[in-house]
């Protein structure tokens, strides 16, 4: 038997379950969306969404453009994957505000983090055993095979009426401003890559190649959230500007370091993507001790050819990370109340943010993401 209920998450990590009412409520909120019909072509969009008993409505305030959204903006995801997924609303990094709420943690006005990753067993209100054997494994339930996405697949944050089950609208600190906890969700990713590591953490030295926001993230969470200090952590980049930002870190340009004869970590992060991840993956595999840690972050569109012989001969794992669940939010966003922390990821937000009032107001923003492809985030301030 199924057993309708609302999830939480605590700060632990572990699930507080609440049982719903046997009739199950159910109404209707529209919401005006900022849609993507095809690359570069964005609409105004009505879309109607149901609400059930533990779901809330969130009005998206800020959010932050992704790699990711511009892939789909651009046209650079393969013609198959377009035709499948747009329409869309765009965006899965964001915060907003609680516009309705049935369930008494969360009250109507209280600033939330979105988390985009929507496991089935939250679409459904049941609990995580009734859904997929990725979601049973304690780790595991950010690879959900019955889930949903926001902006890769399903609409996500360019919208001013956004539905979500109540597990997914995380709450802001106090301590946090909107500005930081916009950050949460990509840096929730590196949390979410580096768990399976985190004993060694305490002791390991790291390595990690990129000097964009992925790597930037990255080696902030290892920084502020698992504590490797600056001894222990190494940033390997190609801009000398943008490496000059790692403040926290050790660095090197990779055009002048000798991986052949250089340091040996047992733990090293590929952040790069793109047709740059051959060589920053290959670099990696160099400088890793035997039996050591490969964890890929970059996104690539291609195929991407790896030195496998020193991948078997030194016994390396390699794992790959590109989402995150509810539970790596909350360590992300307890970090995030530290002053230290905050100045650090500062350094990735803009001058001034992006106002958005219409969708030529959001197709700009995107065209501006794509073409000036500088070292700070482009933060998206909704005017509904």
């Amino acid at each position: 038997m199924i057993i309708q209920c609302t999830i939480f998450f605590t700060k632990d990590g572990s699930r507080r379950f609440t049982p719903l009412s046997q009739v199950i409520n159910r109404h209707h909120v529209q919401s005006k969306a900022y849609r993507l019909l095809k690359p570069r072509d964005v609409v105004e969009a009505v879309l109607d969404h149901e609400v059930r008993d533990w779901e809330v409505v969130v009005e998206p305030s800020l959010a932050s453009i992704c790699h990711a959204d511009l892939r789909y903006f651009t046209g650079q995801r393969q013609a198959e994957v377009l035709q499948r997924k747009l329409p869309m609303a765009l965006i899965h990094e964001g915060i907003g505000t609680i516009a309705e709420s049935r369930v008494p943690e969360l009250k109507s006005g209280q600033r939330v983090v979105v988390v985009p990753n929507m496991q089935g067993f939250l679409l459904d209100g049941t609990d995580s055993d009734h859904c997929c054997p990725a979601c049973k494994n304690e780790h595991g339930s950010n690879y959900c095979n019955r889930g949903k996405f926001l902006g890769s697949g399903t609409d996500g944050i360019a919208q001013k009426r956004l539905v979500v089950p109540a597990a997914n609208a995380v709450p802001i600190p106090d301590e946090v401003p909107d500005e930081i906890a916009v950050l949460t969700e990509l840096a929730s990713v590196s949390y979410q890559a580096l768990i399976h590591v985190k004993e060694q953490l305490k002791t390991a030295r790291v390595a990690v190649f990129g000097d964009g926001p992925v790597g930037y993230l990255a080696a902030a969470v290892l920084h502020h959230v698992y504590g490797v200090s600056q001894d222990r952590l190494t940033v390997f980049g190609a801009i000398p500007e943008k490496l000059e930002q790692f403040q926290f870190a050790t660095r090197h340009l990779v055009q002048e370091y000798d991986f052949a004869g250089g340091e040996r970590f047992p733990i090293a992060l590929e952040c790069t993507g793109g047709k740059f991840s051959e060589s920053a993956l290959n670099q990696a595999i160099d400088i890793l001790e035997p039996c050591g840690h490969l964890i890929l972050m970059g996104v690539s569109e291609e195929r991407v050819p790896i030195n496998t012989r020193d991948v078997l001969e030194k016994g390396l794992t390699l794992r790959g990370s590109s989402r995150s669940s509810i539970r790596d939010f909350y360590p992300v966003l307890e970090a995030m109340k530290d002053p230290a922390c905050q100045e650090t990821l500062a350094r990735l937000l803009p001058p001034e943010r992006t106002e958005i009032r219409s969708a030529d107001d959001f197709a700009q923003a995107m065209e501006l993401a794509a073409s000036h492809r500088t070292w700070h985030k482009v933060l998206l301030d909704f005017k509904w």
